[in-house]
C-alpha cells in the first residue's frame, strides 16, 4: 500500500508517522511519500521519519519529493495537511481581525475565512493532479477550514472524505475521566466541523448507555477548565461544546484575551523553531514530547482508522469524518458538509443517524452552513463582493461596517496569495 502526505514537511507529520509505525498491523504501509516544496525541510522531517521506522522495526519504504505529481502517482491514498503562506499567514490572520474588535482566528470568523480564499483553489489544483496520476487515490483531508475544503473536493467529483481531530480528543480524554478503553467510548459527536457538540457519550458503542449526565456531574470542572468555558456553560447546554464555541459563547472576552498576549501563532513559530532543532539531531528517533504542544493530537490514530477502513478491506468502520449531510441533518441542504459518526468502508463514508439537534444548536449550524456555502463561492470565483458577503452572512460578524471594514483588511494582507485581489 502506497500513501502520500502533501505537506510531508509539516512539523506534524512525525506524529502521523509514529501512528503508522505502531499501527502497521491496522495499516500495512509499504511505500510512504513525504511531499513537500520546502526541500531543506522535507529532508530534516524525512529523515526523522526513517528512524521512527527504524525504531519500531517498519519495512516500509519512505521517500521525499518535490515533485507533486511524481509522488502521488500510484498512490493508494493522499493526505493534505497545508498551510498556505505558512505560520506568517497565520499570524496575519489572528491580528487583523482584532483591528475591527473580531476575533482572530485561523479557522473560523474573517481569518478563517481568509484561509478558505487562500487554501481552495490549491488543494483543487493538488486534487486534479493525484486524479490523473492515481484515479482510484482517496483524498484524506485534514487542511483548515476543513468542512470548506472538503466541501470543495467533493463538489468537484473527488474521492474525499475530512478528518478533523477534536472527536477522537474527547473520545480519549473521556475514556481516561471513565476508566474505559477508548474503542468502548461512543460519541454523539454532531455539527459542522469546528462547530460541533457531544449531546451523548456511550460506552460499549452506538447503542450503548450514554453516561454524559453522569460524566459532567462528576467531571464537569476538568471538561469546562479544558474548554476554557464556565461549569455553568456545560450544565446549561446539557452537553460538551467543541473547544470553537467558546468563540461564538464568549466572544467579547476572547477578544480581549487575544489583544492582552501573544498570538497563538507567534507560540507556534516559536516552537516550530525549536522541534526543527530536535528533529534535526541524528539520535532522535521517535517524536518528541514537545510535538503534543503543537497541536493535532491523535491525529496518527484517527489518519490510520480511516485510511484503514478506505483501504485496508477490514470491514466497515465507525468514526468521526467530515462528509456530505444526505438529509443527516434534515435543515441543511445535502450537499453541506457535515461532521458526526460514520459508516467508513471502500465505498466511502454514509452518516450515521444522530440525535435531532435542539433549536439553540441547529440555529447556529444553518448559519455558519451558509456562510461556508458563501466562503466557498468567494473562493472558487473570487471577488470582492462575494468576500464582503460571506463577512456579512458569519454570526461572528454580520454588521454591514465591520464586513467592510473587514473585507478591505483581509484582502490588503492576502493580496500575494489572491491573483484576483
Amino acid at each position: 500500500m502506497k500513501l502520500a502526505v502533501v505537506g510531508g514537511g509539516s512539523t506534524y507529520t512525525p506524529e502521523l508517522i509514529d501512528g503508522f509505525a505502531r499501527l502497521r498491523d491496522t495499516l500495512p504501509v509499504s511505500e510512504l511519500v513525504l511531499i513537500d516544496p520546502a526541500a531543506e525541510r522535507l529532508e530534516l522531517i524525512g529523515a526523522l521519519a526513517r528512524r521512527i521506522f527504524a525504531r519500531q522495526d517498519h519495512p516500509g519504504l519512505i521517500t521525499t519529493t518535490s515533485d507533486l505529481d511524481a509522488g502521488v502517482a500510484g498512490a493508494d491514498a493522499v493526505l493534505l495537511q497545508l498551510r498556505i503562506g505558512g505560520q506568517a499567514a497565520r499570524l496575519q490572520d489572528e491580528t487583523w481581525p482584532l483591528e475591527c474588535g473580531c476575533v482572530g482566528q485561523e479557522t473560523t470568523g474573517a481569518g478563517g475565512l481568509a484561509k478558505a480564499l487562500r487554501t481552495v483553489p490549491v488543494v483543487l489544483d493538488i486534487a486534479e493532479r493525484v486524479r490523473r496520476a492515481s484515479p482510484d487515490a482517496w483524498i484524506i483531508d485534514f487542511t483548515n477550514p476543513v468542512g470548506i475544503v472538503t466541501r470543495a473536493l467533493l463538489r468537484a467529483g473527488h474521492k474525499a472524505v475530512g478528518l478533523c481531530n477534536v472527536a477522537i480528543g474527547f473520545q480519549r480524554k473521556f475514556a481516561a475521566l471513565l476508566d474505559v478503553a477508548p474503542a468502548e467510548v461512543h460519541l454523539d459527536h454532531v455539527g459542522l466541523n469546528h462547530l460541533t457538540w457531544e449531546l451523548g457519550v456511550r460506552v460499549g458503542g452506538p447503542g450503548g448507555r450514554d453516561v454524559l449526565p453522569e460524566l459532567l456531574a462528576g467531571h464537569g470542572d476538568a471538561v469546562a477548565a479544558d474548554l476554557r468555558l464556565p461549569r455553568a456553560v456545560l450544565d446549561r447546554l446539557g452537553v460538551v461544546p467543541s473547544y470553537y464555541l467558546r468563540y461564538f459563547y464568549a466572544h467579547d472576552a476572547v477578544v480581549r484575551e487575544l489583544g492582552e498576549k501573544p498570538s497563538r501563532a507567534a507560540e507556534v513559530a516559536a516552537m516550530e523553531r525549536e522541534l526543527l532543532a530536535l528533529y534535526a539531531d541524528p539520535a532522535l528517533d521517535e517524536k518528541p514530547a514537545l510535538l503534543a504542544k503543537r497541536g493535532g493530537a491523535f491525529y496518527s490514530e484517527a489518519a490510520v482508522d480511516l485510511a484503514a477502513a478506505l483501504l485496508a478491506g477490514g470491514g466497515p468502520a465507525v468514526q468521526v469524518v467530515n462528509t456530505y449531510n444526505g438529509g443527516t441533518l434534515p435543515f441543511l441542504p445535502d450537499d453541506a458538509v457535515i461532521e458526526v459518526q460514520a459508516r467508513v468502508d471502500g465505498s466511502g463514508a454514509a452518516p450515521l443517524a444522530v440525535p435531532a439537534l435542539d433549536p439553540l444548536f441547529a440555529g447556529l449550524v444553518s448559519h455558519v452552513s451558509a456562510y461556508e456555502d458563501l466562503a466557498l463561492d468567494a473562493a472558487l470565483r473570487g471577488g470582492r463582493e462575494r468576500v464582503f458577503k460571506a463577512l456579512l452572512a458569519h454570526p461572528l460578524v454580520g454588521q454591514f461596517d465591520l464586513a467592510e471594514g473587514l473585507t478591505d483588511r483581509l484582502l490588503a494582507h492576502n493580496k500575494e496569495h489572491l491573483p484576483w485581489a
